[in-house]
């Protein structure tokens, strides 16, 4: 009874929030004010942070639904300026990587080790040489160190690699191509298809993973 009701209580939250992510990848260029589609925007992620703070009481839940919830709010902002946005989401990537420095993985192989080493410098060069007004190149590679060095640690945290950690890298692709629109693919209709899909699920599989794995970590503080 105590797994149904459990179930009953979190599921209509990872609903919802799909329901909301992709309905709005398919209105998000329709005629609608702009306050109704900025909030709308807000609610995929919004969600998934309602599902980590019920399905997890504990300092580790919080804190992956603190992440979420700033994302939900980068979401938001960005819409009104790119600036404000990405603080808010600079702010998740300090949550997240003090979140994953909590959970090392006690061994790492040294191909996962050089991996995460080598994303680093190369996500912010390629973050820094992809604008072609380079006025802004400076600050878009210094949020991109925090960006980068929040996919690392994901990679060698002790979450599921390949749902947490590749959904962290499916968020680095997500603002790569955020980036590359301001410059080589400018007008291009990839960055426009692929942004939210990329952004959206890797969200969804780092909030899902965390707090699958915290679960199995400690089931009693769970939801």
């Amino acid at each position: 009874m105590v797994v149904k009701r459990a179930l009953a209580e979190s599921r209509p939250w990872l609903l919802v929030s799909l329901v909301a992510a992709i309905s709005y990848f398919f209105v998000s260029d329709a005629p609608i004010p702009g306050l109704y589609l900025m909030l709308w925007k807000g609610l995929g992620v919004g969600f998934l942070a309602v599902f980590a703070l019920v399905r997890h009481h504990s300092a580790d839940g919080r804190m992956i639904g603190a992440v979420m919830a700033l994302g939900a709010i980068g979401d938001m902002l960005i819409e009104i300026d790119m600036i404000y946005g990405a603080v808010a989401f600079l702010f998740g990537h300090v949550v997240a990587i003090w979140l994953y420095a909590r959970h090392r993985r006690a061994s790492v192989t040294f191909s996962q080790r050089l991996f995460a080493l080598l994303l680093v410098p190369c996500v912010v060069l390629i973050a820094w040489a992809l604008p072609m007004d380079r006025s802004g190149a400076g600050g878009i590679a210094l949020y991109s160190l925090f960006l980068a060095v929040m996919a690392a640690m994901a990679w060698t945290s002790d979450f599921p690699r390949y749902r947490v950690g590749f959904g962290a890298l499916m968020f680095v692709v997500s603002d790569l191509l955020i980036f590359a629109r301001l410059g080589p693919l400018e007008g291009s209709a990839i960055p426009d298809w692929l942004i939210w899909p990329l952004y959206y699920f890797g969200q969804f599989l780092i909030c899902t993973g965390v707090i699958q794995s915290l679960r199995h970590k400690d089931p009693r503080v769970a939801g």
